[in-house]
């Protein structure tokens, strides 16, 4: 274990002036706490806040991130309290060890909403101070190192959460060094076999290719120099998680990978970096398709290097990076290194602003704090902790593609982003109004799949609303809480519409004249704190009308007519529920004949399914204009139209308040199709069918669908789904279903 005057020198061999006592009273208060406590190995607890602290120095950050290491787990598993935290190193070392407290455990399987919560906790946190994930990413990686002495179980929770989320986070934040040991770690917990395979053949592969490697660094070293271009050239081996992920995307054998060894080329400046490939095209032929420029179109975690793949000597394929010194550091270190040049602490050579310099950059200039920044803000917007873990695993875990807004700005999207992504990339806005688009000059539909370099210009609609159905081929987390968000606010002025019809025609009946005011004093009664909350309820069928109508007239007395016996084939009603309307339904019997006169002004107009509101029409039935028509209203889901006469309306007999009563409010210049069923029984014989269909084609009806029963003492039984303009057209087709010879029976389906 780590001594205390050998963490202090650690911290003094990079940082100028440091504070001993800060750094020794923490080693002492931290050990304190921790006096008692012993890891799952038997070593002493205090020994892995102490190896935090040291990889935290490896990473040369500052002695505060140094004393948030060695205290970051006092409040969360001693009697450590912030306050004392606070009061004993300061509110800034207090406030990075209360953001890498969790607040409970996390369980990636299982509990995905309590992930959730704390994966959000902790993006607030590194948003505020981006050393918390610095700090964070050392203790996980730590746990990783010493995860030997953990059950199996643990083992296998503990290594995917790393490599579904702390590994690719560590990517996103450029620190690809650190992302690179956290995945090996994790994949040698849970595919061991496969690890342990891959490892000896690179193993193997590396011993035998020694020459290669030798011949191949002195090569591109002398080629280069003829051009006067300082290098430095390293070979480096892919790690194993690396390779089987590449086997696992391109279904080939370790044996068909091309750059297994690839090479790095760090040069001065970034003019070198051009210059240097172009000394190694002119010598070795390059491999079509394999050269990507990241300097100019740097990726989102600020890497930065140029890619290509020659046919080097004794004809190897051979997978070249060509970069500066310090896009090298960032490509190892990521963010942390722009935490070091912000407190001037980095002892990089001294370059040109036009060489790529970073002297004087701070955090918030990085693009990959950036986007932490903006995943923050689709965070903070409310939506559910489930929400938050897919999004930000939907961030992390994709390479990227970039594309163009037509004034040239760039957008940077994962791979198999759609132009949906794209408007939402823009802003949420512009996805929420997008109806279609245009990809390089092309009208193009919007679920195409976009590529590196496509221009994309959304054509927009104010007033949209983004179907549901998007959701399933978006692949942002942005785009998909946008959808997602947009149709609840729909879904929500749907109901608030729906609610306002249903409390005007309810207020009506009672002789008063609705006015969403009035509400506001009695919203307590209704438990609900805005008047549109309540309305909406009302919509939703959460709150019975009455109920509002009573809060509001307290003298309002609710009346509904008695059922008496008599006798009689048919049943009239007079309910005075939600609707108080009055409807007939063939074969009930017993009933009393009260018949109340009906206020069609008071009854709420319906255009048909989905006409700005809630609204279906009856499935089993249907029902066309010119029927006399109510609703049932189901709490969470909307309206179900249905004919007067239909027998479904038996079951919602003793269910008065979900009655409203409806009347057809019908476009004439926008006419439209209505659904009903029509069940005839035919002759069984060839071609009667085709008569029957082609009959209701000339009727200028449509056929949705059609049952055939079994054929019984040669007559067939069929049930047709049709689409008609309205009750007379309906009544038509009837009659000419009826005149056919071949037809025995025809009537009107409501079952």
């Amino acid at each position: 274990m780590m001594r205390q005057h050998e963490l202090v020198d650690r911290v003094a061999s990079y940082t100028p002036n440091i504070d001993h006592d800060l750094l020794n009273r923490a080693y002492v208060y931290a050990m304190h706490k921790h006096r008692h406590q012993k890891r799952a190995s038997g070593d002493p607890y205090f020994s892995h806040p102490l190896e935090v602290a040291a990889i935290v120095t490896d990473l040369r950050l500052d002695q505060d991130s140094v004393v948030a290491a060695l205290l970051h787990d006092t409040i969360e598993d001693t009697d450590a309290t912030r306050a004392e935290i606070d009061s004993m190193f300061g509110h800034d070392i207090g406030q990075l060890v209360d953001g890498l407290t969790k607040l409970k455990r996390i369980d990636l399987v299982s509990k995905k909403t309590r992930q959730g919560e704390n994966l959000r906790k902790l993006l607030l946190a590194i948003s505020e101070d981006v050393r918390v994930l610095l700090v964070k990413l050392a203790d996980r990686l730590h746990n990783m190192r010493t995860l030997g002495a953990m059950p199996a179980h643990k083992k296998q929770r503990i290594a995917q959460e790393t490599m579904d989320i702390y590994a690719p986070l560590a990517g996103r934040m450029g620190m690809q060094d650190l992302r690179d040991e956290l995945e090996e770690l994790s994949f040698q917990t849970l595919n061991p076999e496969a690890h342990d395979v891959i490892h000896e053949k690179l193993a193997k592969l590396r011993e035998k290719s020694a020459s290669i490697i030798a011949e191949i660094e002195t090569s591109v070293l002398d080629n280069l120099a003829a051009y006067d271009i300082k290098a430095v050239v390293k070979s480096r081996n892919k790690r194993p998680y690396s390779v089987f992920r590449k086997m696992e995307s391109r279904n080939i054998s370790f044996e068909q990978l091309s750059d297994v060894i690839g090479f790095r080329v760090l040069v001065e400046r970034v003019e070198h970096c051009y210059l240097a490939l172009g000394a190694v095209h002119t010598r070795w032929a390059a491999v079509p398709g394999r050269f990507k420029d990241y300097i100019s179109t740097p990726k989102q975690n600020d890497y930065r290097s140029l890619h290509t793949t020659i046919v080097g000597p004794s004809r190897q394929r051979v997978e070249l990076q060509i970069r500066t010194h310090e896009m090298n550091d960032i490509a190892e270190y990521g963010i942390a290194v722009h935490a070091l040049y912000k407190d001037g602490i980095y002892s990089a050579p001294e370059t040109t602003e036009a060489s790529g310099s970073l002297k004087g950059l701070d955090a918030s200039e990085s693009r990959a704090y950036s986007w932490l920044r903006r995943t923050v803000e689709n965070l903070s917007e409310g939506d559910h902790p489930d929400d938050v873990l897919e999004h930000t695993r939907l961030e992390l875990f994709h390479d990227q593609v970039f594309c163009f807004t037509p004034k040239g700005r760039l957008i940077a999207l994962p791979n198999g982003a759609t132009a949906i992504d794209f408007a939402y990339a823009v802003h949420t806005d512009v996805g929420n109004s997008c109806v279609g688009c245009r990809i390089n000059g092309q009208a193009s539909p919007v679920v195409t799949k976009l590529r590196n370099g496509d221009e994309v210009h959304v054509i927009r609609s104010e007033g949209h609303t983004p179907p549901l159905a998007w959701e399933n081929v978006v692949m942002t987390g942005k785009a998909r809480a946008g959808i997602r968000r947009a149709t609840r606010v729909a879904r929500q002025k749907q109901y608030l519409g729906l609610g306002e019809k249903i409390l005007t025609a309810t207020f009506r009946r009672a002789n008063h004249d609705f006015d969403a005011k009035k509400l506001a004093p009695v919203l307590s009664k209704l438990a609900y704190s805005r008047v549109e909350d309540a309305i909406a309820a009302v919509g939703r069928g959460e709150v019975p009308p009455e109920d509002v109508l009573k809060a509001v007239f307290p003298d309002y007395q609710k009346e509904r007519s008695q059922r008496g016996t008599g006798a009689g084939g048919e049943g009239w009603f007079n309910m005075t529920g939600v609707a108080n309307i009055m409807f007939r339904i063939p074969g009930l019997r017993n009933q009393k004949h009260t018949e109340a006169a009906r206020d069609v002004s008071a009854a709420i107009p319906i255009s048909g399914a989905g006409e700005g509101l809630p609204v279906s029409i009856d499935p089993e039935g249907g029902a066309v204009p010119g029927d006399r028509i109510v609703g049932i209203l189901t709490p969470g889901e909307g309206i179900t139209v249905y004919p007067i006469q239909a027998t479904a309306l038996q079951k919602f007999e003793d269910s008065a308040d979900q009655w409203l009563d409806l009347r057809w409010d019908i476009d004439e210049d926008n006419p439209a199709r209505f659904p009903a069923k029509v069940a005839l029984t035919a002759v069984n014989s060839p071609g009667v069918l085709a008569e029957i269909s082609d009959l209701i084609a000339r009727t200028d009806a449509n056929i949705a669908n059609l049952y055939v029963a079994s054929p019984e003492q040669g007559l067939t039984q069929m049930t047709f789904g049709v689409e008609v303009w309205d009750l007379k057209h309906l009544n038509r087709l009837l009659s000419e279903l009826r005149g056919l010879d071949v037809v025995n029976s025809v009537e009107r389906h409501h079952d």
